[in-house]
C-alpha cells in the first residue's frame, strides 16, 4: 500500500492571468499526481472559501501554498494514497470550518484531487478507471457526456451590458470528437454572422472563449444562435442551453436587466418563453441562489427543459438534498472546488443520481490546463460537461482528453 511522502504546492496563473495554485502529492514508490486548481468569477455564496493573500482575484495565493506545504503536508505524510475518504476526512478535520476558510478550499481541493491522481498513477490505471473504484454512482443513459460549449459570454464573464452569463451550444452526438468538430464549425459560422450584423469590432472574447456580445436584450443572442443553427446542413445537430446566473443581477428584491426591473414572476415568464421558442435543453440558475420556490415553479412550468442548480446548490449535499425535496431541479452543476474535496464531490453526485437528478460537470471561468474534470465526467457517465468555447487551450485540453478517452474505448 503506497503511502504519501510529500505534499507540495506552487503558484501558477489561471486563464484570466490571476494567481492560483498547483498542488503535487508524491508517494514513496515514486508515483505522483498534480492538480492545477481553477478559480471561478461567478461564485455562489455557499461555495468553499478561496483563500487569497488580499482582496480580489488578482491577489496571490501564498497563504494557501504555505498551508499545503505546512499543515496539510504534515497531516498527510504516511497516509495510504489510495484511501481517498480518509485523506479527505483528514483535510476537512484539519481545516475545521464549514466553508474551508482556515486553510482554504483551494488548498484542500488541490491536495484532494492530486492524491487521487497519484493513486491512479501508483495503481497504473487510467484516472477515470481509478475514480470508479472510489464510489458507485448511478450513471445517466449516456456513455459520453454532452459537451456544453459557451459561445456567447455575458454576465461576470464579460464586460458588456448582457446580463445572462452563458449562451451555450450542445452538439447532439455521443462522440466527443464529432461534438468538437460541430462546435468549431458553429463558432466559425457565428463569428461570420456577428461580423455581418455588428462589425468586426464586435468579436471581443470573454473569459470562457466565447464572444462577449455587447447587447442588452437577453433574447438577442438566442435569435442570433437560432439564425446560425438554421443555416447548418443539419440544424438538429445542435441544441441550446442558458446559464442565467441570476444572482449576479438580483438587487433589492428584483432582477435588473438594463433599465428594466423584473419581478420573479416576470423573469419566470420570460425564461419559460425562451425555453419554448428556442427548444432549450437546459436553463441554469434562472433565479437567485436562495429562491427555491421560483426554481420549483419553473421546473413545473417547463418539463421539456432541465432546470439546473449551480449557485443554488454549490456541489453541496445539504443544498442538493433541499433542492430535491422541494422538486426544484432536473440537473445539478458539479464543480469540485465549490465544495473542497473529491469525496464530498462524489457524495453529492451520488445523492443527485440516486434521486434521478442529472449531473453536469463544469469548468470555471478562471481555468488551468488540467483535464481532471473530463475523467470525472466520463468515469460516472454524467449527462453533460461544461467546457467553454472550442478555442482557448485551457478549454480545448478538456475536450482533447475526452477524445483521447473515446479512442481508448474504441481500441
Amino acid at each position: 500500500m503506497t503511502k504519501i511522502s510529500r505534499v507540495s504546492a506552487s503558484e501558477i496563473r489561471d486563464s484570466r492571468g490571476n494567481p492560483t495554485l498547483s498542488v503535487t502529492v508524491a508517494c514513496e514508490d515514486g508515483s505522483q499526481g498534480t492538480f492545477d486548481v481553477p478559480s471561478g468569477a461567478s461564485t455562489g455564496r455557499y461555495e468553499a472559501f478561496e483563500l487569497r493573500d488580499g482582496e480580489g482575484p488578482q491577489s496571490h495565493v501564498l497563504k494557501a501554498i504555505a498551508n499545503v506545504k505546512g499543515e496539510i503536508n504534515g497531516a498527510l505524510l504516511g497516509v495510504a494514497v489510495t484511501e481517498q475518504k480518509k485523506i479527505d476526512d483528514i483535510l476537512c478535520a484539519l481545516d475545521g470550518t464549514k466553508e474551508k476558510s482556515r486553510l482554504g478550499g483551494n488548498a484542500l481541493i488541490g491536495a484532494s484531487v492530486a492524491a487521487a491522481k497519484a493513486a491512479a498513477t501508483s495503481d497504473k490505471l487510467e484516472l477515470f478507471v481509478y475514480l470508479r473504484k472510489l464510489v458507485r454512482i448511478a450513471p445517466s443513459e449516456r456513455e459520453f457526456p454532452f459537451l456544453y460549449m459557451n459561445v456567447i459570454n455575458g454576465g461576470k464573464h464579460a464586460k458588456t451590458r448582457l446580463m445572462f452569463q452563458e449562451y451555450m451550444i450542445v452538439p447532439q452526438t455521443e462522440s466527443p470528437q464529432e461534438a468538437v468538430s460541430i462546435g468549431k464549425d458553429f463558432l466559425a459560422a457565428l463569428e461570420k454572422e456577428i461580423v455581418k450584423d455588428y462589425g468586426a469590432q464586435a468579436l471581443v472574447i470573454g473569459d470562457e472563449g466565447g464572444i462577449a456580445l455587447d447587447v442588452e436584450d437577453p433574447e438577442t443572442p438566442l435569435k442570433l444562435l437560432n439564425e446560425v443553427r438554421d443555416s447548418l446542413p443539419n440544424p438538429h445537430s445542435v441544441r441550446f442551453a442558458l446559464d442565467v446566473a441570476a444572482s449576479s443581477f438580483f438587487q433589492h428584491n428584483h432582477y435588473r436587466i438594463g433599465e428594466k426591473k423584473l419581478s420573479r414572476e416576470e423573469l419566470l415568464e420570460r425564461i419559460a418563453s425562451y425555453t419554448t421558442a428556442y427548444n432549450l435543453l437546459s436553463v441554469e440558475d434562472p433565479f437567485e441562489e436562495n429562491d427555491f420556490t421560483s426554481f420549483s415553479a419553473l421546473t413545473r412550468s417547463v418539463p421539456q427543459t432541465k432546470v439546473v442548480g449551480d449557485d443554488l446548490t454549490t456541489t453541496n449535499e445539504a443544498r442538493v438534498r433541499e433542492a430535491i425535496d422541494k422538486h426544484c431541479i432536473g440537473a445539478v452543476i458539479i464543480k469540485p472546488n465549490q465544495i473542497g474535496t473529491l469525496s464530498e464531490t462524489l457524495a453529492t453526485m451520488a445523492l443527485a443520481r440516486a434521486n434521478g437528478i442529472e449531473c453536469i460537470i463544469s469548468h470555471r471561468s478562471g481555468e488551468t490546463l488540467d483535464s481532471f474534470i473530463s475523467d470525472l465526467a466520463f468515469a460516472f457517465s454524467v449527462f453533460g460537461i461544461k467546457v467553454g468555447a472550442p478555442r482557448a487551450k485551457e478549454r480545448l485540453v478538456k475536450m482533447e482528453r475526452l477524445i483521447t478517452i473515446e479512442s481508448l474505448q474504441n481500441t
